[in-house]
């Protein structure tokens, strides 16, 4: 099997991968081009990190071929395949007494002599990761004086030191902070469109595997159930079946995952739209309080909370006044309910429905809350939960 050395980075022919002989993932098939970044998804315990550590040699793959540069990985040494890949498992390092530029400057091993001697040349190159990885002030510190994100930098600097054309990363962003996870995934789309290297990795993380990815690689119950583009990979169902989910939901519009939607009959009609519904959608969810919601818009951005968390939401087409018979099912929602809450989207054209469902419900008596102090005051006096 012969690949493009100039384009595929890494190719995948029919790999099984497992332990102590047995298969746990069989014919696996995956190629990475220069610059592209693909992630492995799935639920805990499906086979990722399996995979990866297969693909760098921690783990003797079962069947099947690994190429590397077009090259099969079996014919090369290991000071080859470290000048040609590099990888980032964090559950193996535990450094002891060692500076962040001496663990980095460790990446340079592939191309020193026997006693490991750097060069100023080297030297140099070690610096440039450091800086690439925003890390040069940490250079003169001991590694493990160091936080979690701040030596996930210093991991993806000594993998720089390879000079790699492919990096291999397991869960680079596990027990990072938000801001943590922000710069790690940064630096590495800068590497790979910047540099042109290919990144393979594993993410929990559906929302920022969505963002950062070129491709993403389903990994399921011992086999891959889907490879594509962020937008074929992320819907609902896909989603849904790949992890099992069964209570709760993923919106794929907006990456969001919602808890289950409280149960009973709606006791409080919300009047939102253009995403000022959302806030008050998860706090009546969390509250316990079952809702309908209304008068949307198709297309409305509230609609991708409003439909798992609420037991009814009230649509029309856009771009034309509301029709009569969801304004009429609207208000006999109202009559339904103990509770109106306004939460104050702009009135325009095409929602004036909205408007008048509000002026209908103070007519009708109804109480009408317009934030979450007036709800929960609501709610304490009238007893909907």
């Amino acid at each position: 099997m012969k690949f493009d050395a100039q384009d595929t980075r890494l190719a995948l022919d029919a790999l099984t991968v497992g332990y102590g002989g047995v298969p746990l993932i069989s014919d696996i098939a995956l190629s990475l081009r220069a610059g592209e970044i693909v992630t492995l998804i799935g639920p805990n315990g499906a086979g990722k990190s399996t995979i990866l550590k297969s693909i760098t040699r921690h783990l003797a793959a079962l069947a099947g071929t690994v190429y590397l540069d077009g090259e099969d990985m079996r014919l090369l040494g290991g000071r080859e395949i470290a000048q040609k890949m590099a990888a980032v498992f964090t559950d193996s390092i535990r450094p002891e007494m060692t500076t962040c530029f001496e663990f980095v400057a460790a990446g340079r091993y592939p191309y020193t002599g026997s006693f490991g001697a750097l060069t100023p040349e080297d030297k140099k190159i070690v610096g440039a990761a450091l800086d690439k990885v925003r890390a040069s002030e940490l250079a003169a510190r001991e590694i493990s004086s160091i936080s979690d994100g701040q030596r996930q930098r210093i991991l993806l600097a000594r993998a720089l030191c390879q000079t790699p054309r492919v990096i291999v990363l397991d869960e680079p962003t596990s027990f990072l902070d938000v801001r943590h996870k922000i710069e790690l995934l940064e630096i590495l789309s800068d590497m790979a469109k910047k540099d042109g290297i290919a990144v393979l990795m594993s993410l929990h993380e559906i929302d920022l595997a969505a963002r950062i990815s070129d491709r993403i690689v389903c990994v399921r119950g011992g086999e891959i159930t889907a490879v594509g583009s962020p937008d074929q990979i992320f819907t609902d169902e896909m989603i849904r079946d790949l992890y099992g989910i069964e209570r709760g939901s993923f919106g794929a519009l907006l990456g969001n995952i919602e808890l289950p939607a409280p149960c009973g009959a709606p006791r409080c009609f919300v009047v939102g739209g253009g995403g000022y519904g959302i806030p008050f959608y998860r706090a009546l969810q969390k509250r316990g309080v079952p809702f309908a919601a209304g008068i949307l818009l198709w297309g409305d951005v509230d609609l991708v909370v409003a439909k798992p968390l609420s037991q009814e939401v009230v649509c029309t087409p856009p771009f034309q006044a509301a029709r009569a018979q969801d304004t009429a099912k609207a208000k006999a929602l109202i009559d339904a309910a103990s509770l109106v809450l306004n939460c104050g989207a702009p009135v325009g054209e095409y929602n004036r429905c909205n408007a008048e469902l509000l002026q209908y419900a103070a007519g009708a008596g109804k109480t009408v809350v317009t934030d979450l102090d007036g709800l929960d005051a609501a709610i304490a006096r009238e007893g909907t939960v």
